[in-house]
């Protein structure tokens, strides 16, 4: 045999060990989607977690694909996390409800929240997320007809407060130990009539205190269950009050030109209805996966 022969036979030996080694040493398809993150995704709350938003043919607004759930599930999908995700909320739930019945999504005795508990005990080995997105529609009698009711609003939180505290129990104890809440705060609706002139600009006003302290007795309540809030209230600016140009040169808050922008309350055809629009819901979307971080799945049984 030449030199250059043996030379040829040389490198092909080494060509054909490497590839075998390079075989062997990368995964299979197969094998890579079987080891890919995936865990269940409960959705909990009232008409936004299941994405509602209003059409010509239902003026109140109907279930869509396009609310933060589905945006949520997307965004992990698209970091090869797979969500398997169950929505079991009720548009107008109240903790009230939630807890007792007597909306019309569930028939006693079962509710909402014994069919999460009923979930989550089912789950309890598996890795997985549940948000948790209550407590506007229990404000909502408070700000009838535009008008704040302050003894209302007083009267109220108290006894949200200790409706929150029996549901997170409830949940938590059902839960396994790899499973990660996350609450979610509320965006002020009210804010976008400051645009309908003086009358619209008391109700906004007016619609500050309740919706604020709304969401610091929720923020009390999730951290002492050591639940991560997603701040849907910031995402909308909830605090931007600096005037700024809308329509006709009129100067209104930044915090109604976005509360406008991202939900249907501003929109004639619709309005007013307090639903986000599916960019209002990839906004909410956004907070609860920044509450989430990056880690997340963990399979930390101290989450």
């Amino acid at each position: 045999m030449t030199a250059a022969r043996r030379t040829r036979t040389a490198l092909a030996t080494v060509g054909l060990v490497l590839g075998t080694l390079a075989a062997l040493a990368a995964p299979s398809v197969a094998g890579a989607a079987v080891n890919a993150p995936r865990a269940f995704y409960l959705v909990i709350g009232a008409s936004d977690s299941l994405g509602v938003q209003p059409s010509a043919s239902s003026p109140g607004g109907h279930r869509t694909d396009h609310g933060y759930a589905n945006d949520v599930v997307a965004a992990e999908a698209a970091r090869g996390v797979t969500l398997d995700m169950t929505q079991i909320g009720c548009p107008g739930e109240t903790t009230f409800t939630m807890m007792n019945g007597g909306d019309h999504c569930y028939s006693a005795p079962t509710t909402q929240l014994s069919t999460a508990i009923d979930f989550l005990s089912a789950h309890r080995t598996e890795t997985g997320l549940v948000t948790i997105d209550l407590g506007f529609n229990n404000l909502l009698p408070c700000l009838a007809h535009g008008a704040l009711d302050a003894a209302c609003v007083n009267g109220l939180l108290p006894q949200l407060r200790l409706d929150m505290t029996t549901i997170l129990t409830a949940l938590k104890a059902a839960a396994g130990p790899n499973v990660t809440f996350i609450g979610i705060d509320h965006f002020n609706p009210y804010l976008a009539s400051a645009v309908g002139g003086p009358s619209g600009r008391i109700i906004a006003s007016d619609s500050v205190h309740p919706l604020t302290a709304l969401n610091r007795t929720l923020y009390d309540v999730y951290g002492a269950f050591n639940i991560a809030v997603a701040h849907a209230a910031a995402a909308f600016h909830l605090a931007d009050s600096d005037l700024v140009k809308a329509s006709r040169g009129v100067r209104v808050p930044g915090d109604a030109l976005y509360v406008c922008s991202l939900t249907y309350m501003c929109r004639a055809q619709h309005a007013p209805n307090f639903h986000p629009d599916s960019r209002g819901y990839r906004i909410i979307a956004r907070a609860i996966l920044d509450a989430l971080g990056p880690r997340w799945p963990s399979v930390d049984p101290t989450r």
